[in-house]
Parts: C-alpha cells; structure tokens; sequence
C-alpha cells in the first residue's frame, strides 16, 4: 500500500508540474496595446473575456508613446491615477499575474483611456490536487484490489510518460 501512495505523490507532482505551465499572452493581439477605433471601446475587454489567466501568466503589452498602469477599480472607473499599483511606459511592458483576482489597467495617457484603452482581467484561482484520504489508505484490501491498483498506477504511468515524450518532443523538435 505504501508503494501505491509514493506512486500517487510522485504521478500528482508530475501532472501538477506538466498541468501547470505559466503562459504569456501579447495583450491585443496584433495590434497591441493601442487605442481602439471608435466602433469598439471595448476591445481590450472583449480580448481579455476571451482568454482564462492563471496565476503567473504574463502579459505582454507593445506600444508606442503610451504607457500601462496597473490602478484600484475606483481609477479604473474614472481613468486616471495619481498613485498607479505599477507604472510603465518602456514600450515593449511584461506584467506577471501574481496572485488570483481582478487587475485593471489603463493607459497614462491622458485621454487615450475615456476612448477605451483600459482592461480588467480576472486571474483565476488555481485548483489543488487534493491527495486520497488516509482512510481508503488504511482499510484492509484483498490481493484482487491490489492488483487492480497496480494495474491501474501502472496505465497511469504510461499515460504521464507519453505525454512527458511528446511535450520534450515538441520541444526538440
């Protein structure tokens, strides 16, 4: 039984780390972090409704003659800040999503956001592996179970190695 539980522990930490992977997203696309046409104020927020942010993604904001600030929701609301949650405006901005939660961001530019470039993105909340109880752990089992558990650590293994062989694949290749 014991080896079925170091089996679980290792497989659990090998999917967390292949499930788990940090993306970075170039904030509008092609265009950038840019002002929007008039037809579509909500662009930005329509782009961000379209992807899911995990904690420690990255967005990529590339612009010209603009800046990016991170601001409370009241700042947001009214598009401006004296007392920006993160300022940049080097062009070319990484921002890591550090923790679960909403991030509004506006440009410093004044008037560029009343005419839509401002995002809210949500982060997501990341869902833990929870472990076996310790009482399925502990209750007596027949020789049947065990070689049905064996069986079944067994596929699993198979099914984390392929999947291990085609991300390093993809990544030779």
């Amino acid at each position: 039984m014991a080896s079925n539980f170091t089996s679980f522990l290792i497989l659990s930490t090998i999917l967390t780390a292949v499930s788990v992977r940090c993306v970075e997203l170039d904030v509008g696309g092609d265009n950038g972090w840019a002002i929007p046409s008039t037809k579509n104020q909500q662009l930005y927020n329509d782009w961000a409704s379209s992807n899911r942010f995990k904690v420690n993604d990255t967005l990529r904001f590339q612009y010209q003659k603009d800046s990016v600030l991170v601001v409370t929701q009241e700042e947001y609301e009214k598009c401006r800040s004296s007392h920006p949650i993160f300022f940049s405006n080097n062009g070319d901005t990484l921002f890591t999503l550090d923790h679960p939660g909403l991030y509004y961001f506006i440009s410093g530019v004044s008037g560029h956001c009343e005419r839509g470039l401002k995002m809210i993105v949500k982060v997501l909340e990341l869902e833990p592996i929870t472990p076996p109880s310790n009482q399925s752990l502990s209750s007596p089992s027949s020789a049947g179970s065990n070689a049905l558990g064996f069986a079944t650590s067994g596929l699993i293994l198979v099914i984390v190695f392929a999947l291990l062989s085609s991300c390093i694949g993809a990544i030779i290749f």
